[in-house]
């Protein structure tokens, strides 16, 4: 009989039994380009997609795409339309005011900790942003304004470092941005934050960036809620 000694040293070294996993899984690939699409407003409410049509778009099996619009339909980003089809989930009047007060708190928090954190490039970043936000809304062109508007929000809070903080916020924009594009009649007013937002941020002043933020949720939360049924 063994005395436990062989035992003991066969679970000595797990990494000779176990295979390392990728950490940017398949699945991780497509869930990240399904995030991109609705975050850019590519698929907007009303507009339904197939796990069959993205498995060909992507080039994969429907196995990722699957596993994948699970993890968006948990995060109430995608909903079950009628058989495998799916879309944007309706957005209540209701919904859209608890949005706004957790955005309120939770990217106002991010702001202000990237402009105590934000360096020259950062600010760069986000004036780069802005100028593209105004050049879209100047031409009319809502695909490059919805993709330039994440973009300017994000160069911000991503300049806080937190992670952590960063995907709160993505989930939360998952839930809202598909709606962004019925905004359109008021872009040069969220444009006008934006302006201030980033001279804050130049001028690392925290408490004038939050006022600018909160002021483009609560601008764009009156302009939406009367578009949306109870």
């Amino acid at each position: 009989m063994s005395d436990g000694r062989e035992a003991a040293g066969l679970m000595a070294s797990p990494a000779a039994l176990i295979t390392p996993l990728s950490r940017d899984t398949l699945q991780d690939k497509v869930h990240r380009q399904l995030c991109d699409l609705i975050l850019d407003g590519r698929l907007p409410p009303g507009e339904t997609i197939t796990i069959h049509g993205l498995a060909d778009a992507f080039g994969v099996s429907p196995m990722p795409v699957r596993e994948a619009l699970k993890r968006l339909t948990a995060a109430n980003a995608l909903t079950i339309v009628s058989g495998r089809s799916v879309g944007i989930p309706r957005l209540s009047r209701d919904r859209l005011t608890d949005l706004r007060n957790v955005r309120l708190e939770i990217e106002a928090l991010a702001a202000g900790w990237g402009v105590a954190r934000a360096t020259p490039a950062d600010v760069e970043a986000a004036a780069g942003h802005l100028a593209a936000v105004e050049a879209a809304a100047a031409a009319g062109d809502l695909k490059g304004y919805l993709r330039g508007n994440r973009a300017l929000h994000f160069a911000i809070y991503r300049a806080s470092g937190s992670e952590i903080l960063l995907r709160i916020i993505e989930d939360l924009w998952l839930q809202i941005s598909p709606y962004f594009h019925k905004l359109h009649a008021s872009y040069a007013i969220a444009n006008t934050h934006h302006r201030e937002m980033v001279e804050a941020l130049a001028a690392g002043d925290a408490a004038a960036v939050r006022a600018a933020l909160r002021a483009d949720i609560e601008a764009a939360y009156h302009s939406l809620m009367p578009q949306l049924g109870p």
